[in-house]
C-alpha cells in the first residue's frame, strides 16, 4: 500500500512531538448533518483523525452509549449509501483522516470490491472492525489493499501470545484496545498497562493507538504516556444523546478542546 492521509497525519503528529487525538462518532446519530458538524467542530478543536460509527442492529464490541446511539441513527434511517454521501460533502470541507467502524456482515451485504471502491471514491482512509479475527483479516484485506485503504488491527490485553503477530502485520495504526470487553466509559483501568505496551512496541511498526473507556481529558492524558494517540468514542456520543442532534456539535467541540488540552499538557 502507498501512504494516505492516516500515515501522513500520524508523521506530521510525531514530527511535532504531540499525541494523535482520534476520536469517533456513530453516523447518522442525530441525523447526517449532525455528525457532518461534529466531525467538522473535532477537526477544528484538534481531532486528528476521525472514526465513523456505522451503525449496525446487533454491535456486539459496543457498550451500552454506543448500542443505544446506533438504535437511534437506524431507527432515523441511517444507510451505508447514506454515510458514503455525508463523507463526500465532508471531503468539501476538510482533509482529514476518516475511517469507519463497522461490522463485517455489513460489508458483506453491500459487497467487499464495491465497499472498498467508494471508500476510495468518497474519501474514506481506513476501515475498523472489530469482529473480524486478525487470521481472517484476509476476507477483506486484498480488497482493502487494492483501493488504498488501511484495515486497522486490533490487539486486546487478552490477545497474549498473538500480540507479536498482529503487532508486526498491523498498518496505519495499531488499535490498542484498554480493557477486555465492549466501548464505554471507565472510572478506572484493571489493565496492567506497562507490560502490555512494552510487547505492542517492541513488534509494531506502526504508530499504536489505545481506546475503549477514556472519558476526559486526565485519561487521555494518563493513557497517552502508553502510546502514540488515544481514541475517545462513548464519552462523545454520549453528548449527542444528551444535546440532541442540534446543540450536539458545540458541546462536542468543546470537549474535544479538553481532550486536546490535557494530551499536550
Amino acid at each position: 500500500m502507498t501512504k494516505n492521509r492516516i500515515d501522513a497525519k500520524l508523521e506530521q503528529c510525531k514530527a511535532e512531538g504531540r499525541k494523535a487525538l482520534i476520536t469517533f462518532i456513530t453516523s447518522g446519530d442525530g441525523g447526517y448533518a449532525c455528525t457532518e458538524a461534529a466531525v467538522l467542530e473535532m477537526v477544528k478543536n484538534g481531532a486528528d483523525l476521525i472514526e465513523l460509527g456505522v451503525p449496525f442492529s446487533d454491535p456486539i464490541a459496543e457498550g451500552p452509549v454506543i448500542q443505544r446511539a446506533s438504535k437511534r441513527a437506524l431507527q432515523g434511517g441511517t444507510t451505508l449509501a447514506g454515510i458514503f454521501d455525508m463523507v463526500r460533502c465532508l471531503r468539501q470541507k476538510t482533509d482529514v483522516p476518516l475511517l469507519l467502524m463497522m461490522y463485517l456482515n455489513t460489508i458483506f451485504c453491500f459487497g467487499t470490491d464495491r465497499f472498498f471502491s467508494l471508500c476510495k471514491e468518497c474519501g474514506i482512509d481506513g476501515v475498523i472492525v472489530p469482529d473480524i479475527p486478525f487470521e481472517e483479516k484476509d476476507e477483506i484485506q486484498g480488497s482493502a489493499d487494492k483501493y488504498n485503504v488501511h484495515n486497522i488491527s486490533l490487539v486486546t490485553p487478552a490477545s497474549e501470545d498473538r500480540i507479536q503477530m498482529i503487532a508486526s502485520e498491523a498498518t496505519g495504526f495499531l488499535y490498542c484496545v484498554s480493557s477486555n470487553g465492549v466501548t464505554g466509559v471507565r472510572s478506572e483501568f484493571e489493565t496492567n498497562f506497562a507490560p502490555f505496551f512494552e510487547k505492542i512496541h517492541k513488534y509494531a511498526k506502526v504508530p499504536c493507538a489505545v481506546g475503549f473507556g477514556i472519558s476526559g481529558p486526565e485519561a487521555a492524558k494518563q493513557m497517552g504516556q502508553y502510546c502514540d494517540g488515544v481514541i475517545v468514542g462513548s464519552a462523545i456520543v454520549r453528548l449527542v444523546e444528551q444535546y440532541g442532534g442540534t446543540d450536539a456539535p458545540a458541546q462536542i467541540g468543546a470537549f474535544v478542546k479538553s481532550l486536546r488540552e490535557g494530551l499536550d499538557a
